[in-house]
């Protein structure tokens, strides 16, 4: 099977192993008391305790095998050591639309996308419009709203902080 390479930042993948660490080492571990607690008490069938135990721990065991395949696939791209003048993954992008309103952009890892922080995913379609581009450049940025025009006001590469 051809491995999919997961780019993320220094501070996605601290984040997605915090994540990783904490249901390993912390949650997992206490989960598998209580169940052991609630298979001592008897009749497993109509045991509350079990089943929800049973049940969280798949939900736990699922996200680890989850977790541990994105950073098995993840490529570490540092923003700060990039010395590129175009739009590349991990640049703080600056635009302007025609009203002169300004919006800036952080192009991120797929798990590291959070809109509300103007963190977009390499793969969405604000950054595919700005990949490649440089400052001055125009482009047009589709998004469900209908089409709109803009110029690259900036780029930096600057360390992302969650």
């Amino acid at each position: 099977m051809k491995k999919k390479t997961n780019y993320i930042t220094p501070c996605g993948f601290k984040y997605l192993k915090d994540e990783y660490d904490k249901l390993s080492k912390e949650e997992r571990p206490e989960i598998l008391k209580v169940i052991q607690w609630a298979a001592g008490n008897g009749d497993r069938s109509e045991n509350a305790d079990y089943i929800y135990g049973r049940k969280r721990l798949r939900q736990i065991d699922s996200r680890l095998r989850f977790l541990g395949k994105r950073l098995d696939d993840a490529v570490i791209i540092e923003p700060n050591k990039q010395s590129s003048t175009k739009v590349q993954f991990g640049a703080t992008v600056t635009i302007e639309d025609e009203e002169g309103n300004t919006k800036t952009y952080h192009i991120v890892g797929v798990d590291e996308t959070k809109p509300q922080q103007n963190r977009v995913s390499w793969k969405s379609p604000i950054a595919k419009a700005l990949i490649g581009k440089e400052e001055g450049d125009e482009c047009t940025i589709k998004t469900p709203e209908g089409e709109y025009e803009v110029e690259i006001s900036s780029i930096k590469y600057i360390d992302i902080k969650f």
